[in-house]
């Protein structure tokens, strides 16, 4: 790894972690092959650290998305917001479960661009809008979901995706977390 997991604070030593901390921490290193530089970061505040990794899980494990989505919207609104960390990390990602080597620079750099099926496309808008322009969503984008395909639910989904990664922008902001280097080659 070439740059620190962040360097506007200071990066606990995983060994003087809480055990639930060094357990998952642990297990994503198993799953991943390494361990992404957010789990670092976000052990600097223990108990903020169980809370944004159970919201996550709940996000991409208890949702009417798929995968691919989810990822798309994470991009796209870390795009819009210039996150480099979720913009590479979650790049890989999207890359992957979308099966796609280009998708996630397309969805960082303009989502409206992007190679996506018109339903995905309206997602997506409403996850950049949502970011952007949060006052201004009305009745006819989630009739524009609506006439996709979604869900109630679903667009409930997108709508949490969306200000999670927000939130999580933000912090990975304030921190200057650093991408792992092995993101920039995942699922090219």
């Amino acid at each position: 790894m070439s740059d620190p997991a962040m360097t506007r604070f200071p990066v606990p030593d995983v060994d003087e972690l809480p055990d639930d901390l060094q357990e998952r921490i642990a297990e994503e290193e198993a799953d991943a092959g390494f361990v992404p530089n957010v789990f670092l970061a976000y052990a600097y505040r223990p108990s903020q650290f169980r809370a944004f990794f159970q919201y996550y899980d709940a996000l991409v494990e208890h949702t009417e998305l798929d995968r691919a989505e989810i990822e798309m919207i994470i991009v796209a609104v870390s795009g819009a917001n210039d996150c480099l960390y979720c913009n590479v990390a979650h790049g890989a990602l999207a890359r992957i479960y979308a099966d796609d080597p280009q998708i996630a620079e397309q969805l960082a750099s303009n989502h409206r661009t992007a190679d996506v099926s018109e339903a995905r496309r309206a997602m997506l808008d409403f996850a950049v809008k949502l970011t952007e322009n949060q006052a201004e969503i009305g009745e006819d984008d989630f009739e524009r979901l609506r006439q996709h395909g979604y869900s109630q639910r679903a667009i409930w989904d997108i709508g949490s995706v969306t200000a999670f990664f927000n939130l999580s922008n933000r912090m990975a902001h304030l921190a200057d977390m650093r991408p792992n280097d092995e993101f920039y080659d995942l699922g090219r």
